[in-house]
């Protein structure tokens, strides 16, 4: 089986435990947020995608990071990922797995980078003006990154939303020829 393969078959495998148990969404946003983590911290996915480092350890450093904050399901299922050799694909397998979600709720997913997170309130408004941007429903995942300065950047399927302070910066750059 081909790695885009794999990929969307422990997506899926991962999408139906989460919706048996009644937890889809928590869990699926919950492995996104994990995801962003362990894309951000090069020691952390170090040591996850270390396969001379024991299971039972990398178990126990997923456990310390997401026990008292995600359901209990969420570390499980990372377990299965890791356990399952497939810990260079995690990231791949929760974008499959967030995409499936708003697929199946005839959503289109948004990542959204800002530099602070955001209250519900503003993520709302922030999925309202998307939608209307791209005419479809847009269901908005954020993350939270420093290097946005302020503002954020919006990223739906191939179309880039850029309103960060770096990118009108950049624009101001341009515009007066430099």
């Amino acid at each position: 089986m081909a790695t885009n393969g794999r990929v969307a078959a422990y997506a899926r495998a991962v999408f139906e435990v989460a919706r048996a148990e009644g937890v889809l969404d928590r869990v699926g946003d919950e492995l996104f947020a994990f995801s962003k983590i362990v894309e951000q911290d090069a020691r952390l996915r170090d040591a996850l995608t270390d396969a001379a480092l024991p299971f039972d350890n990398r178990r126990a450093l997923v456990r310390d990071i997401l026990d008292q904050r995600a359901h209990p399901l969420t570390p499980t299922l990372v377990d299965m990922i890791l356990e399952a050799g497939r810990a260079r694909d995690f990231d791949k397998i929760v974008t499959h797995l967030v995409n499936e979600v708003a697929e199946q709720r005839e959503h289109v997913l948004a990542e959204v980078r800002t530099a602070i997170p955001l209250d519900e309130a503003k993520k709302e408004r922030l999925e309202r003006a998307l939608s209307a941007a791209t005419g479809r429903t847009v269901e908005v995942k954020i993350i939270v990154d420093p290097s946005i300065v302020g503002g954020a950047v919006a990223r739906v399927g191939d179309l880039v939303f850029d309103g960060s302070i770096a990118g009108r910066l950049e624009d101001a750059k341009h515009a007066f020829g430099r």
